[in-house]
C-alpha cells in the first residue's frame, strides 16, 4: 500500500515522497527536471523483491517545496538526502539517477560517509561529456519562460528530445511533470532557478569534487550506464571504476542517458539483483 510521507530538507523545506512496501529501505532520487513518478515501474520491482521503496521529489521538483533562496547546487541536494536518511529508522540503499546520483555521491563520499547501505549511480559519473550536458540543459531551457499551450505540446517536446524511444500506444500522463500557470500555460513542475544553479555547478572544480567523493566510497557501489548515453562515455565509466575499483558495473544496451525510462525492464532487473545479492551476503 502506497503512503505519502513528508521529510524535512536541510534548509527546513518539505520534501514529499511515496513510500511503498516493507523490508530494507531503498531511497530513489530522480534526475534533474523529473519527479518521483519517474520511478513508478522500478518501485513495483523493488516491492516484489521485498524491499521498501521511498521515491522522493527532490527540492524544487514536483510536490516538494521550492527553495526560498534558490539554493539548488549539488551540495544542497546532497544535504537533503543526508537529512532524509537520518529521518529513517534504518540506513537506506540509495539509487540516484543523474542529479540524484551526483547528490548521493556527495552525500556518501563527502558529507556523511556511512549514511547509506549501498549506492547505485544511474548513468552519472564524475567525468561527463560536455555535448551531453549541453543537450540536457538545452532541453530544460527551451521552454523555461513561455511553457507550453497544452500537455500534448510538452509530450511532443519530449519525443523530439528522445527520438530513439519507442512510441507508446497509450499516451504518457504528464500530470506529475507539469503545472498550469495563471496564464493558462503549462510549465515543467520544477523551479526554473534550478537550471541556473546547475549551470554554475558545471566546472572542472565540480568534476574534481565528484572524483574526490568517489575515491572516498567504502560501501557497495553499482554503476548502471546506458550503452548509448551521450553524457557518460564508456571511458568515463572506466575512469570511475578506477576511482572506486570495488564497484559493480552494468551497461544497459538500447538505453541512453534516461536509462530508467528507456529500458526499465533491464534497469530494474540489474538494480534489484545488486540489492538482493547484498542482502544474501549479510
Amino acid at each position: 500500500m502506497q503512503q505519502t510521507r513528508f521529510f524535512t530538507g536541510s534548509h527546513g523545506q518539505t520534501l514529499v515522497a511515496d513510500v511503498v512496501g516493507d523490508g530494507p529501505p531503498v531511497l530513489l532520487a530522480h534526475g534533474g527536471g523529473q519527479t518521483r513518478g519517474a520511478w513508478a515501474r522500478t518501485v513495483s520491482a523493488l516491492v516484489e523483491a521485498n524491499h521498501q521503496a521511498i521515491a522522493v521529489d527532490m527540492r524544487g521538483h514536483g510536490e516538494s517545496e521550492w527553495s526560498p533562496s534558490g539554493a539548488y547546487e549539488f551540495g544542497d541536494f546532497a544535504a537533503d538526502l543526508v537529512g532524509i536518511a537520518e529521518q529513517l529508522s534504518e540506513r537506506p540503499a540509495l539509487v540516484g539517477a543523474s542529479l540524484g546520483g551526483l547528490a548521493g555521491l556527495l552525500a556518501e563520499g563527502e558529507l556523511r560517509p556511512g549514511i547509506f547501505s549501498s549506492l547505485t549511480l544511474v548513468d552519472i559519473a564524475p567525468h561527463m561529456e560536455p555535448d551531453g550536458v549541453a543537450h540536457i540543459l538545452g532541453f530544460m531551457r527551451a521552454h523555461l519562460v513561455d511553457g507550453f499551450a497544452s500537455p500534448d505540446d510538452a509530450a511532443a517536446a519530449i519525443r523530439a528530445y528522445l527520438p530513439h524511444r519507442q512510441r507508446r500506444d497509450k499516451p504518457v500522463n504528464l500530470d506529475r511533470y507539469l503545472r498550469k500557470g495563471d496564464d493558462g500555460r503549462f510549465r515543467w513542475h520544477w523551479d526554473p532557478r534550478f537550471v541556473s544553479s546547475v549551470t554554475n555547478d558545471q566546472s572542472d572544480l565540480a568534476t574534481e569534487r565528484f572524483a574526490a567523493a568517489s575515491r572516498n566510497l567504502r560501501l557497495p557501489v553499482h554503476l548502471i550506464r546506458g550503452a548509448s548515453s551521450n553524457l557518460v562515455s564508456e571511458n568515463a565509466a572506466h575512469q570511475f571504476l578506477q576511482l572506486a575499483p570495488h564497484a559493480v558495473y552494468t551497461d544497459v544496451a538500447g538505453a541512453g542517458h534516461m536509462v530508467v525510462g528507456d529500458r526499465n525492464d533491464a534497469f530494474s532487473e540489474a538494480a534489484v539483483a545488486f540489492l538482493c545479492n547484498l542482502g544474501m551476503r549479510r
